[in-house]
Formats: structure tokens, sequence, C-alpha cells
């Protein structure tokens, strides 16, 4: 099994989401953060002062796979988030170890 955490642009999450339920993703968590990698933030004008925005609004999922899986969710996510513009985000993927399903007690892949 694999944990798959993305960072997307926010309005991308919709397209992301469906796209993964396309390949049979059914559970995910998302989470709604801040911050920034080589956009660097930007300069905002508000009633007539100038300030700096150092982080920028982001999405970041996270998902547990099977490993059969990881490389068509990874499609899935770069194909519905890209733009093609500077901030689309990035993927990470981390092995996992062990799942349980609190409610039931199952383990493994089953808990997924």
């Amino acid at each position: 099994m694999k944990k798959i955490e993305a960072i997307i642009k926010p309005f991308k999450l919709d397209e992301v989401r469906e796209s993964l339920s396309s390949i049979g993703v059914n559970g995910l968590t998302v989470t709604e953060v801040k911050g920034f990698g080589r956009q660097k933030g930007h300069t905002e004008l508000y009633r007539g002062a100038e300030y700096v925005v150092d982080f920028l609004p982001k999405i970041k999922l996270e998902l547990v796979v099977s490993d059969d899986i990881v490389e068509s969710a990874m499609d899935a996510i770069i194909k519905a988030a890209h733009t093609g513009k500077i901030g689309d985000g990035k993927i990470f993927v981390t092995s996992v170890e062990q799942v349980v399903r609190i409610r039931t007690g199952e383990t493994g892949e089953s808990a997924v």
C-alpha cells in the first residue's frame, strides 16, 4: 500500500476528485493548507496599502491505495490538476506499513 499526498490549486479539487473516483479510488482526505514553492507568493494592494502574501492557499489531498493503482492514481491527479502554470502542485508517494479500520478491526488492504 502507498500513501499519496498531493498539493493542488483549490479550484482543481472537484476535477481531481472526479478523476480519482473514475479509477476506483473511494476515499480521500482533503485539507486546506497554505504554502509556497517557486511561486514565492505575490504582492497585493488593499485599501491603498501594498502588502506581500507569502503563503498561498492550496489543497492537500491524502489517499491510501493498493500498489497496483498507484501509477493510475498519480496520472489521474496530474491530468486533472494540470494548468501548465507555476503553482500546479506536487505529488508525494510513501509506503504504508499498516492500516486498521477502527470500527471493524480490519487490517491491511481490506481496511482501506
